[in-house]
């Protein structure tokens, strides 16, 4: 009863500070007195209250979507993990109920609203299941309130979850839980990730999209992408003592989004990636794609950030480090490759307004801020950053990134620093592609893919028309094989080893100036029971580069044609399998390159033919639009004749 009277005084006090002035204790308990009921209850049991400090003065920098708002975002989850709709039919179903799909209009509802009765039964759980089971006596208790005390994982609706899941999933753990590597949390986070893999099959999609976060009910829908992944993982690991969280890169450095995974933590603390389809690993050999910058997802406020930053006020910085939830693990994962990134000011090309300053990566056509540090007297330094991306230095001003430097490439092996500084000097260039085309691997993997030829259905008996020892990097590939003076009734594309055989289409043409290939019925390896049917050897001959022959085995596929009579073959034309990236005839494209900290239009070319030509000013990067279909694009520069990828 003393230190409820104590604390009862200190909150009269605090109410006559200005409200900037208040600890975020204070200003919680200002705002809700309610939540004291919290304080008092545990005011007995000292780690308990330390506990409920801990959430209820954290609660300021935590909101959630209301259910009612985002209903018809939650339904397209629940559809699309829980029925055989495909994604488009999903959508389709979705709008019919309740028209538009909208998720900016949402209002927020701050955690500060929270009732004492939903903390509490937090509380409770949460210990329940870190006293009981044997690996908690290795988990620290600042581990605990990080990676198993958080009531949400994001912004998703709130509802209790952690009884529903803990009856579902402890059992899971019962084999394990007297064995002696039962007391370090690594060995039970390997034997639940065997069993949920067992129990459950995920629906991934990114085209999803990155929205508010969903909440518990994902555990029981399966659908969405890395992100509901992750949080999947998070809600089951903790209902079962398990600490666990969300690492993640704000930008993967050779895409346009984020990429999130989860890790969990061993006996001695040590940090180790859960993935979806294998079994825990060291955080060192996990690659996860270019890092610039990985992050761990904290419930308690970064205070050492902002303290490096001179606690600016809130408004003047940008809205990702105003609360920054959040702590630097780049070094976990990038080792000595995580190094000082220096900038002279004399390299930018404009002041910061209010000293400080964001390391910034591409997204699309916009600049977002990866990290940001206040400039020193000498320079800009920014700690823990892995090279081989694109960065631009940038200010927020006006709601908005404005950059203040030159693009520029920090180098991965060596440390160093290349700006992208346009020339006077302009150059013609050819293009391909909008998008990186080796980003999943397709063009490679028909590197030694081979045509044949045979006029037995089995090949037994074949000859060798052409074989791919060059990268394929447009939509039709020509190539003419070697005059044998012989007629084929059969053809075919054999892939190389590890390939699954992909290959969207192969024309074959009776000489090199024909446009109309040839004809017959389509053979090879069928995937059969294996596959969906959606990537079956016939996909090669629809004459739609947008299908494709994905193997079930990853080697020994082939896909050909019966052509009824033998034919002399003198010409094939042929499209890796991808993702509509390629110049396509129809399409408007317009160029865009940067300079002086904008993207400035070289013009629109409708498509003739499967690449486009301008002539621009060369040393700087460019991005190619698509204005007729399509989303997927990024920076890229022009060298030896080739697009190079950012």
């Amino acid at each position: 009863m003393k230190y409820v009277l104590l604390f009862f005084i200190s909150c009269i006090a605090a109410g006559c500070k200005p409200t900037d002035a208040l600890t975020p204790l204070e200003k919680a308990l200002k705002e809700n007195p309610a939540l004291t009921t919290v304080l008092q209850r545990y005011e007995s049991d000292s780690l308990k209250h330390l506990a409920a400090v801990f959430l209820i003065e954290n609660l300021t920098y935590h909101s959630g979507c209301p259910k009612e708002q985002i209903e018809p975002y939650l339904k397209l989850y629940e559809l699309f993990g829980t029925t055989q709709l495909s994604l488009e039919e999903t959508y389709d179903s979705v709008r019919s109920m309740y028209g538009k799909i909208n998720t900016e209009d949402a209002i927020p509802v701050s955690d500060l609203h929270l009732s004492s009765d939903f903390l509490i039964d937090n509380i409770e759980w949460a210990f329940k299941v870190w006293e009981e089971q044997p690996w908690g006596k290795n988990v620290s208790f600042t581990d605990f309130c990080e990676y198993i005390l958080p009531y949400r994982v994001g912004d998703e609706p709130l509802k209790p979850w952690r009884e529903k899941l803990y009856r579902i999933y402890n059992p899971m753990l019962d084999d394990i839980r007297k064995m002696p590597e039962a007391a370090d949390p690594l060995f039970a986070a390997r034997a639940l990730s065997d069993s949920i893999r067992r129990h459950s099959e995920f629906r991934f999609s990114a085209s999803l999209g990155y929205g508010p976060h969903i909440g518990p009910d994902l555990v029981d829908w399966q659908a969405g992408n890395c992100q509901e992944m992750t949080d999947i993982l998070i809600y089951i690991f903790r209902a079962v003592g398990i600490p666990c969280g969300c690492d993640y890169m704000p930008l993967r450095g050779d895409a346009n989004v984020a990429h999130f995974w989860n890790f969990t933590l061993d006996k001695y603390g040590d940090s180790h990636v859960v993935y979806n389809e294998r079994q825990p690993e060291p955080v060192r050999q996990f690659w996860g794609g270019v890092k610039a910058k990985v992050y761990r997802k904290n419930f308690s406020l970064n205070k050492d950030l902002l303290t490096c930053l001179g606690n600016p006020p809130t408004s003047s910085l940008h809205p990702d480090f105003r609360y920054p939830l959040h702590r630097d693990v780049t070094r976990l994962y990038s080792g000595r490759n995580a190094r000082e990134l220096f900038v002279s000011c004399d390299s930018l090309f404009r002041k910061p307004t209010n000293g400080i300053v964001y390391l910034c990566e591409a997204s699309w056509l916009d600049w977002i801020p990866i990290a940001c540090t206040s400039v020193q007297k000498d320079g800009i330094v920014f700690e823990d950053v892995e090279g081989g991306v694109v960065f631009v230095l940038g200010i927020y001003e006006n709601g908005k990134i404005m950059p203040v430097s030159y693009p520029f490439e920090f180098d991965k092996k060596t440390g160093g620093i290349y700006f992208f500084r346009i020339s006077h000097e302009k150059g013609k260039i050819t293009l391909l592609n909008k998008f990186n085309q080796f980003f999943e691997r397709f063009p490679q993997r028909m590197l030694n893919g081979v045509f044949e030829g045979s006029n037995y259905p089995d090949f037994r008996m074949k000859d060798t028309l052409f074989t791919i020892k060059e990268l394929p990097l447009r939509m039709h590939n020509i190539v003419y094989p070697k005059k044998t003076g012989k007629k084929y009734r059969y053809v075919r594309y054999y892939g190389p080893a590890y390939s699954h055989c992909n290959i969207a289409e192969a024309g074959f043409f009776v000489n090199d100036t024909d446009s109309i290939r040839l004809k017959g019925k389509c053979i090879g390896t069928s995937n059969g029971a294996n596959g969906n049917g959606g990537h079956d050897f016939a996909n090669a001959y629809d004459e739609n580069t947008l299908t494709s022959f994905d193997y079930y085995l990853p080697s020994g596929g082939w896909t050909g044609l019966d052509l009824g009579k033998p034919s002399p073959i003198g010409k094939i034309i042929f499209t890796p399998r991808n993702r509509d990236n390629y110049i396509r005839k129809g399409n408007t494209y317009e160029l865009l390159y940067f300079d002086s900290g904008k993207w400035i239009s070289a013009g629109t070319q409708n498509a003739k033919a499967d690449s486009l030509v301008y002539v621009i000013p060369k040393g700087t990067l460019y991005y190619l639009k698509n204005w007729s279909e399509g989303k997927d694009e990024r920076i890229f520069e022009y060298n030896e004749d080739k697009q190079h990828y950012w």
